[in-house]
């Protein structure tokens, strides 16, 4: 098994990149665990104090359960996922089964700040774009997907997501064996990076 942590600012592409992956890859050969399916379940607040939650703060992850549901993988066991509600805040009753795969894709903006995580990880990659790329894109994302207004997005976007992006998330660019710039648009940079993984891949066999 070989598991690739795919870590990136908020709209960096790093959805794009790991979906480019998976086409590229031989069918049914990958997983993946998305870091915001491990946000903490807050049902113990009222949703007002639930919207307002940090989600680009560490904190707001269960890394430990994470680390424990990769580690499972690891030793042949299935898994049970959590399934999180941006727009309730909370975690679903529901959970997503996931089965070992020869390649499991660890995908978030925060995931290279933990680092019992990132001793799990055989390939740490970062996914690098333009801020107003960025930007764009937030806002695009939340206003479909998360039902907010472009008010509310630039001002969570200048209260917590690029003040946490500055001091949690670009920082672990450090720790990336391999960076991508611009995004999930750089075709060169995702097939050299395909090819790497097939290569790590046939040594994990």
């Amino acid at each position: 098994m070989l598991i690739v942590g795919i870590a990136g600012g908020t709209g960096s592409g790093k959805t794009t990149v790991v979906r480019k992956i998976i086409e590229r890859l031989p069918a049914g050969e990958v997983a993946v665990l998305p870091q915001d399916a491990y946000y903490r379940d807050n049902s113990h607040l009222p949703l007002e104090q639930r919207q307002e939650i940090n989600f680009d703060h560490p904190s707001s992850i269960e890394f430990s359960l994470l680390v424990k549901h990769l580690k499972m993988l690891k030793a042949g066991k299935t898994i049970q996922r959590p399934v999180y509600s941006y727009l309730s805040c909370t975690r679903a009753r529901e959970t997503v089964t996931i089965s070992p795969k020869h390649v499991i894709l660890v995908e978030g903006i925060l995931i290279l700040t933990n680092e019992a995580l990132r001793e799990q990880m055989d390939i740490k990659v970062y996914v690098d774009a333009d801020a107003d790329d960025r930007l764009g894109r937030v806002i695009k994302r939340d206003i479909r997907e998360r039902g907010r207004s472009v008010d509310k997005v630039l001002e969570r976007y200048d209260k917590t997501v690029k003040p946490m992006y500055l001091q949690f998330i670009e920082p672990t660019k450090r720790y990336a064996d391999i960076i991508v710039p611009q995004g999930g648009s750089n075709e060169v940079a995702i097939d050299i990076l395909t090819t790497i993984i097939e290569k790590n891949l046939k040594t994990h066999l």
